[in-house]
């Protein structure tokens, strides 16, 4: 089964939308509301070329959003298709989010969740994210998590 991860385009708006949707409703009773992923405008993150997605067998899969900031990479966002995961596509993402940090020059890549998400927070932390700090912003609480990739 042929994997690739490539830059998104103008026609994967509408897979990407529905991937965010339904990775992230599960998490709208325990919030309260919508995650910041479900609200965020696909259109100008693809026209910005901060989006990536998983293609497996040419099926958008997962996506990855990662902005490039002043000290760090943003992982801005990742989302795997329901019925794809437990797959392995996630840690796949990540891994290459690491890597186009290194490639992009930076040292570290940061991240934020919602306080809420308690499963994410402990799989960033296996993986090597440290919480640098809490705080709330656009109304959401969050958890900030960062990771050296180089000193």
């Amino acid at each position: 089964m042929s994997r690739n991860i490539r830059l998104a385009h103008s026609a994967d708006q509408s897979a990407i939308e529905a991937i965010v949707d339904a990775a992230y409703a599960r998490y709208v009773p325990r919030i309260g509301r919508k995650p910041g992923p479900m609200l965020d405008d696909y259109a100008a993150l693809i026209r910005a070329q901060h989006v990536y997605v998983l293609e497996e067998s040419d099926v958008v899969r997962g996506l990855l959003v990662l902005v490039p900031e002043g000290d760090a990479m943003l992982l801005d966002n990742v989302a795997i298709s329901p019925e794809a995961q437990g797959a392995g596509l996630g840690r796949r993402l990540l891994e290459f989010a690491e890597q186009a940090t290194l490639d992009a020059g930076y040292a570290s890549i940061r991240l934020y969740t919602h306080e809420t998400m308690a499963e994410n927070i402990a799989l960033y932390s296996q993986i090597g994210y440290i919480e640098t700090h809490r705080g709330e912003e656009k109304g959401l609480r969050r958890v900030y998590m960062v990771k050296r990739l180089r000193p």
